[in-house]
């Protein structure tokens, strides 16, 4: 029987990230061979990437992305989104076999606008009409699963290392202007191919490595507003917070870094005014989405993505430069991978944001 110290878990779970400023669109083929260097933090049972700026023939269109366990659920499932939604492209998402990834689901994506009647008739916004019919699908569909439901982006996981799920899914033939990537190393919950990060809402998306000790009252604050977690991972609750706090609540991406990796009441105390205000509002208002426990995540969305280290930084994670792209990864070797000339490496300070942005219409 093995003990602790014979058995490597390298601080658990790969993320990488990268993104141009100037809205410049890269080969996901970089993101995948960053992730080798890293193959001994995943084991295997979980790998994805999130694209940005990938469909932009269709960017005026949710895609949604969905894994069927077989042909009839799909084509129920069918049925209730031509009841909600004007289906301009329905088809499987092009794979290639290989013999690293098995047991692969349907794998389909339909790229939707929804129907202005029945917003009316909903009273809904589209992105909440959108959300709700997420979390309806996810948790009253058994077989049928959305993984990815924004606009001009899309989330591509599976059961596998990261480099052997991004072969699967023919990333060397999408462009994107930013890129996220994780490879898993579950711990306490269940290597399945829903619960591969990323964990994405609308054009939010989420790679995390860590555990969260604050789940059950993170969760069970969300869920008060209709949030529904149903994908047996403790990430899939940030990705609900993030969407709760920018959409719904209207803060602004620092604020809400501010909120679930709040600084020290000691830290708060010794702020100038108008900050210590600020703060102590958001810590105080939002208390029950404070994020505990070892945390490193990227936060993609669309036009931007954000770094973020728990407070007390139990989790690596380094960002690096060159020209116009900013490169993060839980490894230096990953972001030499992508760009061997990187310069100004550094590893942020636990809750210090670091949240880059494409520039204006560039994207």
């Amino acid at each position: 029987m093995k003990t602790e110290g014979q058995i490597r878990i390298p601080s658990g779970c790969a993320i990488a990230a990268v993104i141009s400023k100037e809205g410049n669109r890269m080969s996901g083929e970089s993101i995948t061979q960053a992730m080798k260097p890293m193959h001994d933090r995943s084991n295997g049972l979980g790998g994805g990437f999130a694209g940005y700026g990938i469909y932009p023939e269709y960017k005026d269109f949710y895609a949604l992305h969905m894994f069927f366990d077989e042909r009839a659920v799909r084509k129920n499932c069918e049925v209730f989104l031509k009841e909600r939604f004007e289906i301009v492209k329905s088809e499987i998402i092009p794979t290639r076999q290989i013999p690293e990834i098995t047991d692969a689901p349907i794998i389909w994506r339909y790229f939707v606008s929804p129907l202005k009647s029945v917003l009316s008739a909903m009273q809904l916004s589209e992105k909440e009409f959108v959300a709700r019919t997420v979390m309806k699908i996810n948790a009253e569909m058994p077989g049928a699963y959305v993984f990815s439901s924004g606009k001009n982006m899309g989330a591509f996981k599976a059961v596998g290392f990261p480099e052997d799920v991004g072969v699967f899914y023919k990333l060397e033939t999408y462009e994107g202007y930013s890129w996220t990537a994780h490879g898993r190393y579950p711990t306490n919950t269940p290597g399945w191919w829903g619960g591969a990060h990323p964990f994405t809402l609308l054009d939010y998306s989420i790679v995390h490595n860590g555990e969260i000790s604050s789940y059950d009252a993170n969760r069970r604050y969300i869920e008060m507003f209709g949030y529904q977690c149903t994908l047996q991972t403790d990430t899939e609750v940030i990705t609900y917070i993030m969407d709760y706090l920018l959409r719904v609540q209207g803060l602004t991406v620092k604020e809400a870094a501010n909120v679930i990796a709040a600084p020290f009441w000691s830290t708060i105390a010794g702020k100038p005014d108008v900050e210590r205000e600020k703060l102590t509002y958001l810590r105080t208002v939002f208390s029950n989405l404070l994020i505990t426990g070892p945390f490193s995540i990227v936060f993609g969305f669309n036009g931007g993505l954000m770094a973020l280290n728990d407070r007390l930084k139990l989790r690596s994670m380094v960002v690096g430069e060159k020209d116009d792209k900013v490169l993060i990864a839980s490894e230096e070797a990953a972001i030499r991978v992508m760009e061997p000339e990187a310069e100004n490496i550094y590893a942020p300070s636990g809750g210090e944001p670091v949240i880059v942005k494409v520039k204006e219409g560039a994207y």
